[in-house]
């Protein structure tokens, strides 16, 4: 550590670390944050020269300013500066920019990297500072280099040839709606078969179990053949000849076997789980997570970060997590729940980097429930789900007894199952939804006789496969090997926010303009939009990473053939407009689908500006939608019981009930998951929500009204004004989004992050 007479000022990427580095490191260090990048390419402009190795230009971003000034005026007084943005490339880029604006000798200026924000990581990381690793650096910039030649050298194509429809490409996205199109095109062509199954429910004496149809006993003595039912026609064959059959235990087999433990969560587990679990959406998930990582108010202890970095590609955990985690497992539910050797899980998925540790909460005696108080409702299910799965992670398997009996019934042999949990092992702090608890074996053995009490024939068909979901998505492009940790949220987000995608209950589907985009793109840009092109372009970053390649070959071989085929697509690719089928009915035109500024598809008719009808448009590009009268939902009226739907009305949507005699009315609420400030200092339980105004305005009220009075007429970011306490806001203005005080008397304001 630094000695006592020495000013350190220590730069992170975001305020919410500050208070808690702060309370680490104490009053002798200054912290200050960055706001994420410094510096960017140009936005007017490409920003490299091509023609000069990709030379890239880098200019401070007009937001950043004003922080870049203040950066380097406290700087100016310090004895060391320590940079600590996060420890992935991203956070080495950004590391390098700022010291890059930051006018002070080099000699004064430090890297540290921590994957989690304790004592122990933060001290340690000053006390281990490095240069700047510029194998890190140049690997980020190459991806920037490459995105932003795709981006900006296809996406005026697009523009010039699709004018109607504000369209982007990216290098990584674009390969994403590839993959949800051909997913949408697979179920379009699917055919289902039909087939059916036979279940019985047998009994003796008051014992009853189902069993199923497997198998047709093998006349010559060899192995039964299973049963495969294709019709009705062959299913009441089979049905006529069980429902006068005699039916006799034949065999009872029973087998041991072990359940294992998943691994810690890496990013894309993390995200899938938390959708599957909690129904967070990608972007939510890696939100919440970031909240815990960086740190929250723990009452007297002040603020904590709960959990480790959040974006990784490694199950890798440390020698002292793993310690302090035997310790736990070992007092709290005793050795035996601890495994004879600690558990070790193998590296997964494409390009695994294993930069740092899997995601596990920093402190495993922070249990959720001991700290539930402190959290949001989101934040304590998550970080319940990240120290649950961790500390499963590290316990003893799970051991499972399954019974199987074989029924004879004429020349049939039908199957029963049972599993019975015999050591819970790792199931004692994770069990899934679907697992049961210890049950008895039903007390039969071979020859016993059995009543048939009911028999039926269950028709199905072959599903197609399902659309992605945002966590099946990312399980695909973790196994594809494209994209990173960090990379798979801005993904996701994005080809839904352009209009490309659009998410039906939980369901990504792609709109008629994110197929004839994905289809052009296939067409034209074959090596762009191609899986394994993509994944070997991240193979070639890691390699820049570890010095094994040189950023300038790799852009130069990616140029070269990109620049043809960008020439070749200007040539053929012909002009092309979305036909709705539609006519127009002031005109008689076609009607087309077209792109608002803001992204919204509709349908305009192909004689505009002379006629300028529009309509609004559903998913599928040719139909006409008009919203919904009502719709049904879960809720129950408070005042009658009945059933209520959702309206729509002129200052949105409510609920009504459906009894006539009531039509008793109410809105639906929208919580912002942020305490009531003033609910908070009375100790009551208020928490902000989103109302209307009589005059249709937007403001967020306690939900405690009418007996709190408190609002904001600006959506709150659910941090507290460091000046004056007060809650901030965000406030999106012309001249630049930003975070501001709620209070008027104060002028605190921030960039707002991207």
């Amino acid at each position: 550590m630094a000695s006592t007479k020495e000013k350190m000022l220590v730069i992170v990427e975001s305020p919410a670390k500050s208070k808690t580095i702060k309370k680490i490191l104490g009053d002798k260090y200054t912290i200050e944050a960055s706001y994420g990048h410094v510096r960017n390419l140009p936005t007017k402009d490409l920003g490299f020269d091509i023609e000069n190795d990709f030379k890239p230009t880098f200019e401070i971003m007009p937001d950043k300013k004003k922080i870049v000034d203040n950066l380097n005026k406290i700087a100016k007084s310090m004895d060391k500066i320590y940079l600590a943005s996060d420890p992935d490339r991203e956070g080495e880029a950004i590391a390098w920019h700022v010291r890059q604006v930051l006018k002070v000798p080099d000699e004064k200026i430090y890297r540290i990297v921590f994957n989690e924000i304790t004592p122990n990581a933060v001290k340690s990381a000053i006390e281990n500072s490095r240069e700047i690793d510029m194998n890190l650096v140049s690997a980020q910039q190459t991806r920037q280099i490459l995105d932003k030649l795709v981006g900006f050298k296809i996406s005026p194509l697009l523009w010039k040839k699709m004018k109607n429809y504000r369209l982007s490409a990216g290098r990584v996205q674009s390969v994403a709606l590839r993959m949800i199109c051909e997913r949408e095109a697979e179920i379009e062509a699917f055919v289902p078969v039909e087939y059916w199954t036979i279940e019985a429910l047998l009994k003796k004496n008051k014992l009853s179990l189902s069993a199923e149809l497997a198998s047709i006993k093998s006349k010559t003595g060899g192995k039964d053949a299973k049963i495969e039912i294709k019709n009705q026609e062959e299913a009441d064959k089979i049905l006529e000849i069980l429902k006068k059959a005699d039916y006799k235990v034949s065999k009872i087999s029973t087998r041991d076997t072990k359940r294992n433990p998943q691994a810690p969560f890496i990013t894309s587990t993390l995200q899938r789980e938390a959708s599957n679990k909690l129904g967070y959406g990608v972007s939510k998930t890696m939100q919440i997570a970031q909240k815990l990582y960086e740190g929250i108010e723990l009452g007297d202890d002040g603020a904590v970060g709960l959990i480790t970095y959040m974006r990784t590609d490694s199950t890798r955990i440390s020698d002292e997590a793993k310690a302090a985690a035997r310790e736990y497992i070992n007092y709290n539910f005793g050795e035996k729940y601890y495994p004879k050797t600690p558990n070790e899980y193998e590296k997964k998925g494409k390009n695994v980097q294993d930069a740092h540790e899997a995601i596990r909460p920093s402190y495993v005696e922070k249990t959720p429930e001991s700290i539930k108080k402190y959290l949001t409702s989101e934040q304590y299910k998550l970080y319940k789900l990240i120290w649950s799965r961790f500390m499963a992670s590290q316990m003893a398997s799970a051991n499972v007894k399954n019974l199987t009996i074989d029924i004879e019934a004429d020349e049939y042999i039908l199957k029963s199952g049972f599993s019975n949990v015999v050591f819970d092992g790792f199931l004692k702090v994770y069990r899934d939804d679907e697992e049961k608890e210890i049950i008895e074996f039903p007390d039969l053995k071979i020859g016993d006789d059995l009543k048939l009490d009911k028999i039926d024939g269950i028709q199905h068909f072959t599903q197609p496969p399902a659309r992605y979901s945002e966590a099946s998505l990312v399980k695909a492009l973790e196994e594809y090997g494209i994209g990173r940790p960090s990379t798979y949220a801005p993904i996701i987000t994005k080809i839904q926010t352009k209009g490309y995608v659009e998410k039906i209950e939980k369901s990504l589907k792609p709109t008629i303009l994110g197929r004839t985009l994905s289809d052009q793109l296939v067409e034209h840009f074959k090596e762009i939009m191609d899986y394994k092109f993509t994944a070997s372009m991240e193979d070639k970053l890691d390699k820049i990473a570890e010095n094994e390649a040189q950023p300038v070959k790799i852009l130069n071989a990616f140029w070269k053939p990109f620049s043809k085929t960008l020439s070749d697509a200007d040539e053929n690719m012909d002009k092309v407009v979305i036909d709705s089928g539609v006519k127009c009915p002031n005109c008689g035109r076609a009607m087309v689908v077209k792109t608002s500024r803001f992204g919204k598809q509709f349908l305009g008719c192909s004689g505009y500006p002379e006629c300028k009808t529009m309509a609004p448009l559903n998913s599928d590009g040719n139909t006409v939608i008009e919203p919904p009268k009502e719709v049904e939902c879960d809720e129950k009226c408070e005042k009658c019981n009945s059933d209520m739907v959702i309206k729509q009305g002129p200052y949105g949507k409510y609920y009504q009930c459906k009894n006539d005699s009531c039509k008793n009315r109410k809105a639906i609420v929208i919580s912002t998951g942020i305490k009531c400030p003033k609910c908070e200092s009375e100790k009551r339980d208020g928490e902000l929500i989103q109302r209307r105004s009589r005059y249709g305005k937007m403001f967020y009220g306690c939900s405690k009204y009418p007996d709190c009075d408190f609002v904001v007429w600006s959506e709150p970011n659910g941090e507290k004004c460091p000046d004056c306490g007060s809650l901030l806001v965000k406030k999106f203005l012309k001249k630049g989004n930003k975070i501001a005080c709620s209070n008027k008397d104060c002028k605190f304001e921030k960039p707002m992050e991207e």
